[in-house]
């Protein structure tokens, strides 16, 4: 008889052991549903393709300068949206770099901002003179990615990354900064991008992303275009306007886009870095 008991309580007490595994093993089963997580991917930064302000015939320089403007002024705020580098100083950089879109390289290439090739760069290349004969410069598809690869370029690279502390519509220590760190040789590139960026109240674009009040956008006078450009008569020769208005030759070339010293009567010079 306790020999049956044995058995039972036994056989009662495996039962009883199965059981609880059986509970814990679904226990565990349940756990592990339950701890999936969806993984939302990041948002890319959305670039606006720029509607492009068409020349007027015998435009000034002046013109020019407000067509490129117009043209790009969107997405250079988009860009300071998205990577905090003052639109003032991206528009001041493309009107410089870029001849206000009129340069060779920028015509050939979409490149705005004279980014040449360096390590790393996997896209399509374009030659063109600069310090020394045909160097290596990216070349883009269309104007936003090269305002896009602008914003990368001084984004990532460890040289500028002291700007991004300043205060984010600080466009003279930008000016400043951007020299310093190296991305122009010409001592004289702060005070051009100034120069541009008070000219054209560029520094308003920078409050309209920063939420400030507006300020009023300065209108240019008729008086105040004849003194920035020049406009090419019989005898001139690039020389003798440099010298005339206190400039040297390579800035003259600089400031209006020329890969050579050919010019046309009638052509409109701007002076505006003089």
């Amino acid at each position: 008889m306790k020999k049956g008991i044995y058995i039972f309580v036994v056989l009662l007490l495996v039962v009883l052991v199965q059981s609880g595994c059986k509970s814990r093993k679904q226990v565990v089963a349940k756990e592990r549903t339950e701890r999936v997580v969806k993984d939302t991917p990041r948002k890319k930064p959305r670039v606006t393709a720029p509607v492009v302000v068409e020349p007027k015939k015998n435009e000034t320089y002046a013109d020019v300068v407000a067509n490129y403007i117009a043209t790009y002024s969107e997405i250079a705020k988009q860009e300071m949206d998205t990577y905090g580098i003052p639109a003032s100083i991206t528009l001041a950089q493309g009107i410089l770099e870029s001849g206000a879109g009129r340069g060779e390289l920028t015509r050939k290439a979409q490149n705005h901002f004279g980014i040449k090739c360096h390590s790393g760069w996997t896209g399509e290349r374009a030659y063109h003179d600069d310090d020394e004969l045909q160097e290596c410069f990216r070349k883009y598809t269309d104007p936003q990615s090269s305002f896009r690869d602008h914003s990368l370029f001084l984004s990532q690279r460890s040289r500028y990354k002291s700007l991004f502390s300043l205060e984010r519509d600080d466009y003279k220590g930008w000016a400043k900064g951007l020299r310093k760190a190296g991305y122009a040789t010409d001592p004289k590139y702060p005070d051009k991008l100034i120069s541009i960026i008070e000219r054209y109240d560029l520094e308003a674009y920078d409050d309209e992303v920063l939420g400030n009040k507006k300020r009023r956008k300065k209108s240019i006078s008729t008086s105040e275009i004849s003194q920035n450009s020049h406009t090419v008569v019989k005898g001139d020769t690039l020389y003798s306007i440099a010298r005339k208005h206190k400039l040297t030759v390579e800035e003259l070339r600089s400031i209006n886009g020329l890969n050579s010293n050919d010019i046309s009567i009638g052509q409109t010079l701007s002076l505006q870095l003089q």
